[in-house]
């Protein structure tokens, strides 16, 4: 009698969640995250019995993981493999749950035979109580929101905890990260490490050892660790000279960047099946690790090198995540910016574009954002003034408008350069009016202030939804 009442429930609540995503759909919202609550609510235990029918794939860590999901699933697709994501990014239990509902036919069994599924790391260790992956990517750990997640090492703790309860599952961890190659110490998992080679970059981008706020000490002995190279933040080639801890062998590894310009990146590639050559279809140092981590996926996965390759160049970047939206002869560029790691090489990137350019800030402090926003100042904003003569206006908006006006202030840019516009629809107006052809509109949005950007973008440009 139980198991009738089960099933009924289960279904209840998968006829609930769809009819809420129909609906909220219907009126222009994502239906991403509401549906997986109504369905939890209804039937705590839909989340395991939808999830055993799938293959899984997750992809955790602070950042990356909406980028790196995006390459995977490509890989996938030019695999032949069918799946289904949660492409909105939304990364909680809620959201995890409203993406397999929404594959789910109204028999129960998936349209889809794979679950490629980002996991905030918060999230990650109550996911996999009831959700067992066949692999986990694990981007990176940096400091972030610290109002939210609380220090990086209670992160790194969640996410350790979140592995013990998924000892089958093969781990794909960042071995430049000695936070992140730590999880594949004293495990019973499968692991493969995936990294730069010490010469990949040339000349290394980062020697300033202030740079390195967030794990500059051993997380062994609390040494300071000495660095034969290191890429950005704490990412690179690492030993601890007091415990002997060191960074791992990566079997995955990319033996040589050949170009990295404003536009792309060119890389050579080395894994145990061989070396090879890639473009990756987008620019930035810390999207090269993002194809790095989706390539070591697809030598775990054992796909052929063609197929990597074409994925890696054909990809289309998620919403708001170095998207590209084409305005006649002009461009809008929007890059989300959340902590202090990743806005710094965002900077990097705007420092390589040479044409001139106006960017906006739209800096949030709601609670998907953090709301202490003191993180601004830990960002080396001083190098934009060196490129403020290429910069038309640098437009700031969002709640912490002011907070931010005042950082480019102190950081050097003029004055006079600096404009507050809250109203969204100016401030595009009024930029796109001093683009001249060929030029670029740079957004650099919070969370929160994405999504606002990216629904006024949606009506005036008929861009596809954020959860498409």
């Amino acid at each position: 009698m139980k198991r009738i009442i089960n099933v009924i429930r289960l279904r209840v609540a998968v006829i609930a969640a769809k009819a809420a995503i129909f609906l909220l759909r219907l009126a222009g919202s994502g239906g991403t995250s509401f549906p997986g609550k109504l369905a939890i609510k209804i039937y705590p235990g839909i989340l395991s019995e939808l999830s055993r029918k799938y293959r899984i794939f997750m992809i955790t860590g602070t950042n990356g993981k909406t980028t790196t999901a995006k390459i995977i699933a490509e890989i996938l697709k030019e695999n032949g493999i069918s799946y289904v994501a949660n492409k909105s990014g939304a990364n909680l239990v809620s959201g995890i749950a409203a993406c397999l509902i929404s594959d789910i036919k109204m028999n129960l069994m998936p349209r889809s035979n794979t679950a490629l599924l980002e996991v905030d790391e918060a999230a990650f260790r109550v996911a996999t109580e009831t959700v067992k992956p066949a692999a986990v990517v694990v981007t990176n750990f940096f400091r972030d929101q610290l109002d939210r997640y609380g220090e990086l090492y209670d992160t790194l703790r969640s996410v350790r905890d979140g592995i013990s309860h998924i000892p089958d599952a093969t781990l794909i961890l960042n071995a430049d990260d000695s936070l992140c190659a730590s999880l594949g110490n004293n495990v019973s998992n499968p692991v493969i490490y995936y990294g730069l080679n010490e010469q990949a970059v040339f000349p290394v981008q980062e020697q300033d050892p202030a740079l390195n706020h967030d794990a500059a000490f051993c997380l062994y002995c609390k040494t300071k660790y000495q660095y034969k190279s290191r890429f950005y933040g704490h990412l690179g080639h690492y030993t601890c000279p007091g415990c002997g801890y060191s960074r791992p062998e990566a079997l995955v590894n990319i033996e040589k960047i050949t170009v990295l310009s404003g536009d792309f990146s060119a890389v050579i590639f080395n894994t145990p099946s061989g070396k090879f050559s890639a473009q990756i279809n987008l620019p930035g140092l810390y999207n090269v690790y993002n194809a790095l981590a989706a390539a070591a996926f697809a030598e775990t996965l054992g796909f052929s090198h063609e197929k990597t390759v074409y994925a890696l160049s054909s990809f289309e970047s998620g919403f708001g995540r170095m998207e590209s939206i084409p305005i006649g002869d002009r461009t809008i560029q929007v890059i989300l910016i959340k902590n202090p790691v990743g806005f710094s090489q965002v900077i990097n990137f705007l420092l390589s574009v040479e044409n001139t350019s106006v960017i906006s800030f739209i800096i949030n402090d709601n609670l998907a954002d953090g709301t202490d926003v003191s993180w601004l100042w830990d960002v080396e904003l001083e190098v934009l003034a060196d490129i403020q003569d290429r910069v038309s206006t640098f437009f700031v908006s969002g709640t912490r408008a002011d907070d931010m006006a005042v950082r480019l202030k102190y950081a050097g840019i003029y004055s006079n350069r600096i404009t507050i516009e809250n109203d969204k629809g100016a401030m595009l107006d009024a930029a796109l009016n001093m683009l001249k052809p060929g030029e670029t509109l740079y957004i650099l949005p919070t969370y929160t202030a994405m999504l606002d950007i990216r629904k006024t973008l949606e009506k005036r440009y008929k861009l596809k939804y954020f959860w498409q």
